[in-house]
């Protein structure tokens, strides 16, 4: 059958079981929409009040799915202001499609108005970039551009499609999409069997999952491994819920901001395995001293993670998944009763631990844990916020934090959340915010209004730009150049004014109730919660620093004295 290029774009994505994509309309991408009005019993398009929304949106979705999300804009700015989103799906390897239009072939290459090369923009930031041409070519090129982005490696792609080639006819042929199969080529029986050696012949075992163990659902079989190693187990922002944060066998985050027990329990450790983890610098700190007492094992689906910054002695290529099925099949149950007892002397010793009097950052997620039982899915800006969202929210199951990790955008989270939501209707879904962040990107909980999407915006409301401000009373004699927010903008007044329900908590005791509130409404409700512009995260690692070196409060303490 004969279809235009708008046509063949909307079936192409009925194709991929596409039913949900975010954006925001403009000239070039008119024909788009134009057949998107004819499909919306099929597709449902959310408008996001900023295209950055819609990128982040369609990231939100994929975290909390698995299914690849789609965002789409017009030309120029419409496609410019995709970019941070791009960027951010691609430092934590989450599958989108962007979608935009641009200027008429002839006006290509001519500064035509509206006109931006946004293929080679996202070139450094995507899987694949693609323009086309050629209406021929636009099934063929919709169609690979889902398939890299949900193979091996997850990542975003983008197909900028001229506006006559969304005109032009061409004939269509419908297309079943095969399923893409985990990546195996590259595991090696010899790998399998030393790193199995490896493990049977450590005393002192430590199992760091990162967010590839996500992307490959291996969370059964890291949890396996474990138990069946009898390994403490811990993760980093991107690996949350792979291992239960309730399990025993759990030490909390490595890291910059993870925990003591994690931190000294890693450099105490002779054998490391890291499953789908890049070894980010806020996780090693200083990468010359990394567990430098420990052999390392590295299972990761992308080559060029090996070796990259840091030195493994044994590395598996290929999806974790398929590799730890193997691997555990390899190798026999075994006690490692008095390492066990190492780790928990110092998960004792060193508990994460908050000021327990009056309304805190830690006081604000530990109320959100025990109101939705563990069950929400917690999105995050970026700051201190997102550090005690990653301590003290127990997440149990995968793809329920969801954050910005290698890009630390703030602004994410708003529209990350609407994605999750209308990902997850059944879920409650809530974006943990600072001030700061939620300035950025707050005219999404117009989005959410508009759609009566049921979303919890907290913003933990200390007037300054926490983290930074937190580094500069450490590292910069407490000079708080630009980092102090107090004015007169009222984010429960900006609430209703958007159509939301405002509530806002200055107590501790008021807490426990304005949550329950927040949750039996069933709407957009913004909890404006204000606590002390001083509170820290601790512990902290000093930039560059070895992980051990890890101080909290009682530490600072004791250095200024």
């Amino acid at each position: 059958m004969e279809l235009t290029g708008a046509q063949i774009v909307i079936e192409c994505l009925k194709e991929q079981g596409v039913d949900t994509v975010f954006g925001y309309p403009g000239g070039t991408i008119l024909n788009i929409y134009d057949e998107l009005y004819k499909h919306q019993e099929e597709i449902h398009h959310v408008l996001t009040s900023h295209e950055q929304g819609a990128a982040h949106a369609a990231d939100g979705y994929a975290r909390s799915t698995g299914k690849v999300g789609v965002c789409l804009a017009t030309s120029g700015p419409g496609a410019t202001n995709l970019v941070t989103g791009i960027a951010t799906a691609h430092m934590d390897s989450i599958p989108i499609v962007a979608i935009t239009c641009n200027v008429g072939l002839p006006l290509l290459g001519k500064d035509s108005f509206q006109e931006v090369d946004i293929a080679g923009v996202v070139m450094p930031i995507t899987k694949h970039s693609f323009i086309v041409k050629d209406v021929t070519k636009l099934a063929k090129t919709i169609r690979r551009a889902f398939v890299i982005a949900k193979s091996g490696r997850p990542g975003p792609v983008l197909v900028d499609i001229t506006k006559d080639v969304t005109a032009n006819k061409t004939e269509f042929t419908p297309y079943v999409p095969k399923p893409v199969k985990p990546y195996t080529e590259e595991i090696e029986q010899k790998s399998l069997e030393k790193a199995a050696q490896m493990i049977q012949e450590a005393k002192r075992p430590f199992i760091f999952v990162g967010g590839g163990a996500v992307a490959a659902n291996a969370w059964e079989e890291v949890r396996e491994l474990a138990h069946k190693i009898q390994s403490p187990v811990t993760d980093s922002l991107m690996g949350k819920g792979v291992f239960s944060g309730t399990d025993p066998y759990y030490t909390g985050m490595l890291g910059m901001h993870g925990t003591k027990a994690s931190n000294l329990g890693v450099t105490k450790c002779d054998l490391l395995i890291a499953i789908g983890s890049r070894f980010s610098d806020r996780v090693i700190g200083n990468a010359r001293n990394f567990a430098r007492n420990a052999r390392i094992l590295h299972i990761d689906v992308d080559a060029a993670e090996i070796n990259k910054n840091v030195l493994v002695d044994c590395s598996i290529i290929g999806d974790a998944k398929e590799v730890l099925k193997k691997l555990n099949q390899m190798i026999p149950e075994t006690e490692h009763r008095e390492w066990m007892e190492t780790i928990e002397e110092l998960k004792a010793k060193y508990p994460l631990a908050y000021h327990q009097e009056g309304l805190t950052g830690p006081a604000i997620i530990e109320e959100l844990y025990r109101q939705t039982d563990g069950e929400a899915i917690i999105v995050t800006e970026v700051g201190q916020h997102q550090m005690w969202a990653a301590q003290y929210y127990k997440y149990t199951m995968p793809r329920t934090f969801l954050s910005s990790g290698g890009l630390g955008t703030m602004g994410y989270g708003l529209g990350a959340a609407i994605g999750a939501k209308m990902g997850n209707p059944d879920k409650v879904v809530i974006n943990v915010a600072g001030d700061g962040c939620f300035r950025m990107n707050m005219n999404e909980i117009a989005t959410a209004t508009r759609n009566n999407l049921p979303l919890i915006q907290v913003v933990v409301n200390n007037q300054v730009l926490g983290m930074v401000r937190q580094w500069q009373t450490l590292f910069y004699e407490s000079r708080y150049s630009n980092t102090v927010l107090r004015d007169k903008v009222d984010f429960v007044k900006l609430a209703e004014a958007m159509g939301a329900v405002g509530i806002r908590v200055t107590k501790k005791e008021d807490l426990p109730g304005a949550i329950q509130e927040a949750i039996r409404l069933n709407t957009t409700v913004v909890l404006d919660c204000i606590i002390d512009s001083d509170d820290k995260v601790f512990p902290m690692v000093p930039a560059g620093a070895n992980i051990e070196d890890a101080f909290d409060e009682a530490d600072l303490a004791k250095k200024q004295k």
